[in-house]
């Protein structure tokens, strides 16, 4: 077999801060820019250099194979650029406007820059499918998108230009989308157990995006802002946002209770969120005592949309509403959480709360309002718990189960749309006349039709972020010394280091000997030579830095006995070895990691 050509480091720019932090609180981003990973260009938009651009391409090839081979999928290139007219159609302009990056051509007509692309993937499919034996069809993409974000924070993790690889999926029936959603599922835990990620898979809420089923890929981590609830016990893993609280008793109506306002984006309408300040658990016997933090401002939000969440102290906003010329408050809107008793929404709805009963903030008694709202037992007004989940809560699934609850990154989002696009852009597909349910899985109410049909298609969209797994990789797994790469993705799996220039040539045959000898599943072993002029302990510290899984290091031992150093700061190891038993060494390390 003919040597393979070496990669050297020398010939690939790499520029690199060096081995030493300036800072003790360096993090992941940090690490990824003095590695020499990635430059900002802009706020919330980074350069992609060498290094940081062979860990995307692994990640992409990786995702692609799931895709292509599991999934039988095959891979698109929309354009980034989108027509307003689609997402006007759809409905979604108005709902994420503030996030969009908009402009018009010189004739005038309105476009944006994709955030995502379900618009026009349902476009280009509605023009082009016409008949269900054209299903089920797997379209997947990765490809740049934009998303005019109000903060751009934690560099790749919330970015205004990142990297996605979207799949949208088309079926005939309901039957048939959830059973490919399913088989999307089942790949994504693949995919990251091939990076050996401990993503959680979360029961999540659809958003803007639509459909009434989803499920969130989450990375727990204390730099997440997300944040996923889980059971030691039984299978419930779920977002806070959709998360349940176990069945509770009433607190009594005594002074242990408190109220956390809030004010629509309107400026319109106050609401009330009344909570128990204290609740206790028959159980333990242990007490909790709540505060204005412990509000689940989804739940608040769920009940009322409106909510400006960004808004810390909604009373000066209020009262400046309230007094000022044009008058713009008009309601009150007091929402109550189940564990206080029923007779405490009926003194609200009344007026009747003895003024002793009141928290100190709320004395003197606000005055009389335009409109007062309060509708007892109304799905808007009553909520079972407008509290956050904490860790040692019990499980609402199980028996003996204690929940924790954990920061998060998102990773990926899988949701099955249903015909939320497919309906309003018209993607429809015919189906002929006596069309049996149970042999074409048309769903016409379990009857063959005597006419043909036209129905619309059902729809799955399921994103992974890939340049966002770059940087939550690299903040999960990152220690002291550096970065530290899951073997799959590293921007080389190995790197062989001569401790003297005169030991280059050696180095090279250790290197050819390395990557003939050992087999992954891309092909030979991702090596590189690291030959740059500079002194031992930077390349030393230099590789850690960067996180190369395996190094080999031409020491000492070299020149008299022919042993090397072998690394891998992953498995906490280093072994001394004859150059001869390198290989398999190397493999065992390899398939471990």
């Amino acid at each position: 077999m003919l040597p393979q050509a070496v990669h050297r480091l020398s010939r690939v720019w790499v520029p690199s801060g060096g081995g030493i932090a300036a800072s003790g609180l360096e993090d992941g981003h940090a690490k990824l820019i003095r590695a020499g990973f990635l430059r900002q260009s802009h706020a919330g938009i980074f350069h992609m250099l060498p290094l940081g651009r062979r860990v995307q391409d692994k990640i992409e090839r990786l995702v692609a194979r799931h895709m292509e081979h599991a999934l039988d999928a095959s891979r698109v290139a929309l354009s980034s650029i989108s027509a307003e007219s689609l997402w006007e159609k759809s409905g979604r302009l108005q709902n994420v406007s503030s996030e969009l990056f908009r402009f018009s051509d010189r004739k005038g007509v309105p476009y944006l820059l994709s955030p995502t692309h379900e618009e026009e993937i349902t476009s280009l499919v509605a023009r082009t499918v016409k008949s269900y034996k054209e299903l089920p069809l797997r379209l997947y993409q990765i490809t740049r998108k934009y998303r005019d974000e109000f903060r751009p924070r934690h560099g790749l993790l919330r970015g205004r230009e990142f990297v996605m690889k979207d799949l949208y999926t088309f079926d005939t029936t309901v039957h048939s989308a959830l059973e490919t959603y399913e088989e999307v599922r089942v790949a994504y835990t693949n995919i990251f157990l091939d990076m050996r990620l401990p993503v959680l898979a979360a029961k999540a809420s659809s958003g803007d995006m639509g459909g009434d089923l989803s499920h969130e890929y989450l990375l727990p981590t204390p730099l997440g802002e997300d944040r996923v609830v889980s059971c030691g016990s039984c299978a419930y893993v779920v977002n806070e946002e959709v998360a349940e609280a176990a069945p509770h008793n009433e607190v009594s109506l005594d002074t242990d209770f408190a109220v956390w306002r809030g004010i629509s984006k309107d400026r319109s309408t106050l609401i009330n969120a009344w909570y128990p300040a204290k609740t206790s658990n028959p159980a333990t016997g242990s007490v909790r005592e709540y505060t204005g933090l412990d509000i689940n401002l989804s739940a608040v939000k769920s009940l009322k949309p409106d909510l400006d969440a960004g808004v810390e102290d909604a009373l000066p906003i209020w009262s400046a509403a309230l007094q000022g010329p044009d008058r713009k408050a008009t309601a009150l809107v007091n929402i109550v959480d189940g564990r206080l008793p029923r007779s405490f929404s009926e003194k609200l709805a009344s007026g009747r709360l003895d003024a002793s009963l009141w928290p100190e903030e709320l004395s003197p008694p606000q005055p009389p309002l335009p409109n007062f709202i309060h509708g007892e037992g109304r799905g808007d007004i009553y909520n079972p718990n407008l509290l956050r989940i904490r860790t040692g809560d019990s499980c609402p699934r199980c028996s003996t189960g204690v929940l924790k609850m954990e920061k998060a990154i998102e990773l990926g989002h899988t949701f099955h749309l249903g015909t939320r696009y497919s309906e309003p852009l018209e993607a429809k597909i015919s189906l002929p006349a006596n069309t049996s349910p149970s042999t074409n899985e048309v769903e016409n109410g379990g009857h063959r039709s005597d006419t043909p049909q036209t129905v619309p298609i059902q729809m799955g969209c399921h994103g992974i972020g890939i340049s966002r797994l770059i940087g939550a990789i690299a903040e999960h797994r990152a220690d002291k010394k550096g970065l530290n790469w899951p073997i799959s993705i590293a921007p080389y799996s190995c790197v062989v280091i001569p401790a003297r220039e005169a030991d280059n040539a050696d180095a090279v045959q250790v290197y050819q000997q390395v990557i003939g000898a050992v087999k992954t599943a891309d092909g030979p072993l991702d090596a590189v030579l690291d030959d740059r002029n500079k002194s031992l302990p930077w390349r030393l510290n230099d590789a850690d830095l960067v996180g190369y899984p395996i190094i080999v290091l031409l020491g000492r031992d070299w020149p008299t006995a022919r042993r090397v150093e072998v690394q891998s700061r992953a498995l906490g190891m280093k072994h001394v070895v004859h150059v001869d038993d390198l290989p398999p060494l190397i493999q065992h390390i390899h398939d471990t990691l």
